[in-house]
């Protein structure tokens, strides 16, 4: 199982436009729903939001993986990229600024492979030689080429 089964092209954006933890996640949301992912942003804001309530997602290191349970998702488990330029206030950890925003989505049924995608985002984001290039991206074919690489 590989990050890149569940990230597609379309579900990546670079230059996120939002500075604040919710602008960013509203933005993230926005890419699935032009994806005709998900049909309601704002519940899917709202349970992304509740989630954070309980503790950032900020986990350091310029880097945030929001994640949150979602029912219409059904079987189905949503991964979406976003890469910000200019830094993002994500209440992180470290208190940084966040460039790398992961975002996960999945329902009570796909709990398991939930948990393993995020397991391997977060393995492949400990390492600065990975995460560093990965941040400078300009182009959704070039973060996608150097997560493919990374995975093989």
């Amino acid at each position: 199982m590989k990050i890149t089964d569940f990230l597609l092209k379309d579900y990546i954006k670079i230059g996120l436009e939002g500075t604040t933890k919710k602008e960013v996640l509203e933005e993230m949301v926005d890419i699935l729903v032009k994806a005709g992912k998900i049909h309601d942003k704002e519940k899917v804001v709202n349970a992304l939001l509740e989630r954070e309530n309980l503790g950032t997602t900020g986990i350091g290191q310029g880097i945030a993986m929001p994640h949150a349970k979602i029912e219409e998702l059904s079987d189905e488990v949503l991964v979406a990229l976003g890469i910000s330029k200019k830094g993002i206030s994500f209440s992180s950890l470290d208190g940084e600024l966040v460039y790398i925003v992961f975002l996960f989505l999945s329902s009570e049924k796909t709990t398991n492979i939930h948990l393993k995608i995020l397991a391997k985002a977060s393995q492949l984001l400990k390492d600065k030689y990975f995460r560093e290039p990965l941040s400078k991206c300009n182009s959704k074919e070039e973060a996608i080429e150097m997560i493919t690489e990374e995975e093989e």
